[in-house]
């Protein structure tokens, strides 16, 4: 129904949804929850929390408050188990400066967690996905492969160190990030999450006179990804994203298909993809390093549409 109060609904393809509260504020909220992707139940639950947020984070919103979502197996298995994933979130959420009030939990086979998260922000300085301008650059600020390389632990393939690294990486919060991209003119963002790089690229410029540049060798990838890729530690979601992808984009034949696959791979967390004006896009760059977003890199630009969506060069 029309509502002259909703900003950004369920037609929009965002990542969270605006509701207007009055001419300086407007109401974000969002919610995603998953399985576990590494085996320590704090990590998890750091990692739960970071990825709930990072959709509030590519609107500019303000995380406030958040409620739990669990389903847990209490029949089966310790609370201790649930009380270190529930500790996770919460320290992951105080790091935000975000208040967990409470939430709801219910009995399920398999373990669930994730937040559903209040913030706020003026109406009009709502960041959406698909408002960019011909000549913006595509700045990526984390490293891709989260889910090659969580496909290759569940397989019992990853080394001790290769996780740590993917763990931190998931575990990033991108609050500075959003800050950074506010502060340099941003025109439009997403996150980077179940649809891969590519995939969430696609709804930044589907159905707009855009054609996005991906500039291959500036992808940053998480160690050994290829290589895992070699060895059929693939995903499902990335087979369904490759399917759905192939008839939008244009891959230069001179690549290597794998790397096509590792374009596509869903990420968790992963990192926030967004516009900027050519002429901000060196400093933008620059602030983020210094703050500790060390694998942000522009990996591509923004041009007048050309055949297709997407190009990967």
């Amino acid at each position: 129904m029309d509502n002259p109060h909703l900003l950004v609904g369920l037609g929009n393809k965002e990542d969270s949804g605006v509701y207007k509260i009055s001419d300086d504020l407007a109401l974000v909220q969002t919610i995603d929850f998953f399985t576990p992707v590494v085996d320590d139940p704090y990590d998890y639950g750091q990692i739960a929390v970071a990825n709930s947020l990072s959709d509030i984070y590519a609107m500019g919103a303000k995380p406030l408050t958040a409620l739990n979502v669990v389903g847990f197996p209490i029949a089966t298995l310790s609370k201790t188990i649930l009380a270190r994933i529930l500790q996770g979130g919460w320290d992951k959420a105080q790091e935000a400066e975000v208040l967990i009030l409470g939430g709801h939990s219910v009995k399920d086979p398999e373990i669930k967690y994730g937040l559903a998260v209040t913030a706020i922000s003026h109406p009009d300085k709502i960041i959406r996905n698909n408002t960019m301008n011909s000549g913006d650059r595509l700045i990526l600020t984390k490293p891709l492969g989260t889910g090659i390389l969580t496909t290759a632990l569940k397989n019992e393939k990853l080394p001790p160190h290769l996780l740590e690294v993917v763990t931190r990486t998931m575990k990033r919060l991108s609050n500075r990030a959003s800050e950074v991209m506010i502060n340099h003119g941003v025109t439009a963002c997403t996150d980077v999450t179940g649809f891969g790089l590519l995939g969430h690229l696609l709804e930044m410029v589907d159905n707009r006179p855009f054609t996005a540049h991906i500039n291959a060798s500036s992808v940053p990838f998480l160690p050994d990804v290829i290589r895992y890729i070699q060895e059929k530690h693939i995903p499902v979601g990335l087979k369904e994203n490759l399917k759905f992808l192939a008839a939008r984009i244009h891959f230069s034949s001179h690549l290597p298909e794998n790397l096509l696959k590792a374009l596509c791979d869903p990420q968790t967390s992963g990192g926030l993809l967004f516009t900027v004006p050519p002429s901000r896009a060196e400093s933008c760059l620059q602030e983020l390093r210094v703050g500790g977003d060390t694998a942000s890199v522009i990996v591509g630009e923004i041009t007048e549409f050309q055949e297709k969506s997407i190009v990967i060069a």
